[in-house]
């Protein structure tokens, strides 16, 4: 049946230079990937332009290019090549020793979100969430510090798709609450989910805006009520904040 479809030769060459980057210890330009692969080097630019403009790769200095965070998000291949996950694991391990609590990095993907990358407590009682995983993307703290990156017609449009569902009792089923609760984490950068999305959880999360492009990504930390007390919330939310003002100033430097 091979001869039934008609082969799309930029998919061809897209897929092309994924693998010539797959195999690459360092980004790659224009004229590097154009040698490598034999191709013009304006049929590369508009490709790996492309390739950028859907978060499948990522722009960096010296006009090279590397994996972005949605090939990422879409499986593990290059999972270990991210440079972008690698350069923030480290505020992750420092926000989880200073709290004892599970710390995620995540980014929205369409009606998702996505874990990619986590620390565990180092505390037998964790809460179980592995990377990869895809979480609603109306459910938890990280979802509305995400939604609240988005402007107004894109929530009003998200909002009339999905439904707000009763996770738990605490859930928000009302879209007039709901986006006043995603107009404040705008106003504020940070959100907390009090068990409205898993009966005994609370959850902290603040935006994290990294100048990549269409990339929308948060972090926050997770753990049971008991270990998130009302008191020290004001303290992780000082914690996450600051540690996200210092990985933003970070990737401005790039």
């Amino acid at each position: 049946m091979k001869g039934e479809f008609k082969r799309v030769p930029a998919l061809d060459k897209g897929f092309a230079v994924l693998e010539l980057l797959a195999g690459s210890r360092k980004p790659l330009g224009v004229s590097d990937i154009s040698k490598a692969l034999g191709y013009h080097k304006s049929t590369v630019f508009n490709v790996v332009y492309t390739l950028a403009d859907l978060g499948i790769l990522e722009h960096v200095k010296d006009h090279k290019f590397r994996f972005g965070l949605k090939l990422y998000a879409l499986g593990k291949t290059a999972g270990g090549v991210s440079g972008w996950v690698e350069t923030v694991r480290p505020y992750l391990e420092e926000i989880s020793v200073k709290t004892k609590l599970s710390v995620f990095l995540g980014i929205r993907s369409d009606q998702r979100a996505v874990i990619v990358d986590k620390v565990d407590t180092p505390f037998d009682i964790r809460i179980a969430s592995e990377t990869g995983m895809r979480i609603p993307l109306l459910a938890g703290a990280g979802g509305k510090v995400l939604l609240s990156q988005l402007p107004d017609r894109e929530i009003d449009k998200i909002l009339s798709e999905q439904k707000l569902r009763k996770f738990t009792p605490a859930s928000c089923t009302n879209k007039r609450q709901y986006k006043e609760m995603l107009k404040k984490a705008r106003d504020e950068g940070f959100a907390l989910d009090d068990e409205e999305y898993i009966e005994g959880i609370r959850a902290l999360a603040v935006p994290l805006r990294l100048n990549r492009g269409h990339v929308v990504a948060a972090l926050w930390i997770v753990g049971l009520r008991n270990q998130i007390k009302d008191k020290m919330i004001p303290l992780y939310r000082s914690l996450l904040q600051e540690a996200a003002e210092r990985i933003e100033t970070r990737f401005s430097l790039e």
